[in-house]
C-alpha cells in the first residue's frame, strides 16, 4: 500500500512539474511577442552608446551577479542576473544603476529605473547559463536589451521600480 501511495505521489509531482514548464513556456512566448513591439536597444558588455534621441549616454559596464538556474537543469529558485549600467545625460553627471532580471525587494533589485525624465527597463539579458557554460565562463559575452520610454510622472532621476 505504501508503494502505491509513493508511486501516486511521484506521478502527481511529475505531472505538476510538466504543467509548470508548459505554463512557463506559454508565458515566455507571450512576453516575447509583447517585447517585440517595444523599441529595444542592445548593448554588448563594455559597450558605450550615445543615444541622441534621448540625449543620454549609456554604458553597459558588467554583469555583477548571475545566479540564474542553468538551462537544462532543475532548480528550487530561478535565480537572478544583475547588470551594472552607467547612465549620463548631457546635463548630468554619470549615475551607476543596477538592472535585474527579476524584482527582488529584499536585495533592492529592479527591472526598471527612472533617469532624466525616462523610464529605462531591462528587457533581455543573454546568454543564459547552461549545464556546459555556467555563469563563471560567460563574462565578456553578455548582451543586454533595454527599452526607454518617456516618464509621464517625471520621477526623480535616481528612483527605481
Amino acid at each position: 500500500m505504501k508503494e502505491k501511495t509513493l508511486l501516486l505521489f511521484v506521478i502527481i509531482l511529475l505531472v505538476n512539474c510538466s504543467s509548470q514548464k508548459s505554463a512557463a513556456k506559454t508565458s515566455a512566448a507571450s512576453e516575447k511577442s509583447s517585447m517585440e513591439n517595444k523599441n529595444i536597444i542592445y548593448f554588448k558588455e563594455g559597450e558605450n552608446k550615445f543615444l541622441k534621441e534621448y540625449q543620454m549616454n549609456v554604458t553597459f559596464k558588467r554583469i555583477s551577479e548571475d545566479s540564474r538556474c542553468p538551462q537544462g537543469t532543475q532548480c528550487i529558485w530561478s535565480g537572478v542576473a544583475v547588470a551594472d549600467v552607467e547612465l549620463m545625460s548631457t546635463t548630468s553627471r554619470p549615475v551607476m544603476v543596477r538592472f535585474s532580471t527579476q524584482e527582488v525587494s529584499g536585495k533592492d533589485f529592479h527591472k526598471s529605473h527612472y533617469f532624466n525624465g525616462y523610464k529605462i527597463s531591462l528587457i533581455e539579458l543573454t546568454p543564459h547559463p547552461t549545464e556546459k557554460s555556467n555563469a563563471k565562463s560567460l563574462p565578456g559575452q553578455y548582451t543586454i536589451g533595454i527599452s526607454i520610454t518617456k516618464d509621464l510622472e517625471l520621477r526623480d532621476s535616481t528612483t527605481t521600480r
